[in-house]
């Protein structure tokens, strides 16, 4: 599916089957997390020969307060068909959790997405969003031995839009690992700039300094 620029999309959860009781016996329902709060998570990484790169994700607690949830929709892998939605109430959310529960019956393909499931042949899920508001983090890190580590850690605060969550087939499907890994090198790209000519005036410096040096010693 082709990579829809208004909106990014993360593919790091799981997704179960809830078995049904005497009392649901035609429930078809799942159940997922679709995201998690305050925890980070490695986007993308990256290396030459001056440095290491990383970028890290984490989405705050508090981003979903003022997201726009009238009508988010359960599909696979973020295209076809709607195997249940949030306005005809076949699709629920737990945003303290975080997670979504799906009632899967009302469809012969939602029934058959539910038996991959519970079948285990389909275990992750993704999420498309776009984000409000967020903040970069930059931080040079010094390892005894080994190359610097440029680590960048973006903050999602606000969500304004949860468009689907997804039951995808690959746990890091093309969707997903296209917006990610284009976030992340453009992130990292910026950072190295930044970290190329910091270490380019350290280097100016000292030669300055040695030189400086160099000039009292002769006198």
């Amino acid at each position: 599916m082709p990579a829809k620029s208004d909106r990014e999309y993360r593919d790091l959860y799981s997704v179960e089957a809830i078995e049904p009781t005497e009392e649901s016996a035609e429930s078809k329902r799942v159940s997922g997390q679709f995201t998690t709060y305050d925890s980070p998570y490695m986007l993308y990484s990256m290396s030459d020969e001056t440095a290491d790169y990383e970028m890290w994700e984490v989405v705050d607690h508090r981003a979903f307060d003022e997201c726009d949830l009238s009508d988010v929709i359960m599909q696979y892998d973020h295209e076809g068909r709607v195997f249940a939605r949030i306005s005809n109430g076949t699709l629920e959310l737990d945003l303290e959790e975080p997670r979504m529960t799906a009632e899967l019956s009302g469809t012969e393909i939602g029934r058959q997405l539910y038996e991959e499931i519970r079948g285990g042949y389909t275990t992750k899920m993704s999420f498309g969003f776009k984000v409000a508001d967020s903040a970069m983090n930059r931080e040079v890190i010094d390892r005894e031995g080994m190359k610097p580590l440029v680590k960048v850690t973006r903050t999602i605060t606000k969500i304004s839009k949860l468009y689907d969550v997804s039951a995808v087939s690959l746990p890091a499907n093309n969707q997903t690992s296209i917006s990610a890994r284009a976030l992340g090198e453009g992130v990292i790209s910026e950072a190295r700039e930044e970290f190329m000519a910091a270490r380019a005036l350290e280097i100016h410096k000292a030669k300055a300094i040695a030189r400086a040096k160099l000039l009292s010693m002769e006198e």
